[in-house]
C-alpha cells in the first residue's frame, strides 16, 4: 500500500498532489496541507486559503502583511 510521505501510515486511498516539479502522496489532507501549505511570513500559520502575496512573501491576511510592513495590500475587514 502507498505509505503517506508524513506520517508514514499505510492507506488504501491515498492522496498524490503535484506542485510544480514536487510530487508527495498523503494519507489525509491534514498531512498534505503540513507538508505542502506555504506558512504566513508575519504569524507563521499555514495559509490554506488565497493568502495576500507580494514579489518575495506571502502572508494569511492582509493584517499579517501590514503588521511585517507591507502598505500597500488590503481586504475586506475594517
Amino acid at each position: 500500500m502507498p505509505q503517506c510521505d508524513v506520517c508514514g501510515n499505510d492507506y488504501d486511498k491515498p492522496i498524490v498532489i503535484t506542485q510544480g516539479p514536487r510530487s508527495m502522496t498523503f494519507d489525509s489532507f491534514e498531512c498534505a496541507i503540513e507538508a505542502m501549505a506555504p506558512r504566513c511570513a508575519h504569524c507563521g500559520c499555514r495559509i490554506i486559503g488565497h493568502g495576500v502575496e507580494t514579489e518575495d512573501k506571502t502572508f494569511c491576511c492582509a493584517h499579517c502583511a501590514r503588521q511585517f510592513g507591507v502598505s500597500s495590500v488590503k481586504d475586506r475587514a475594517a
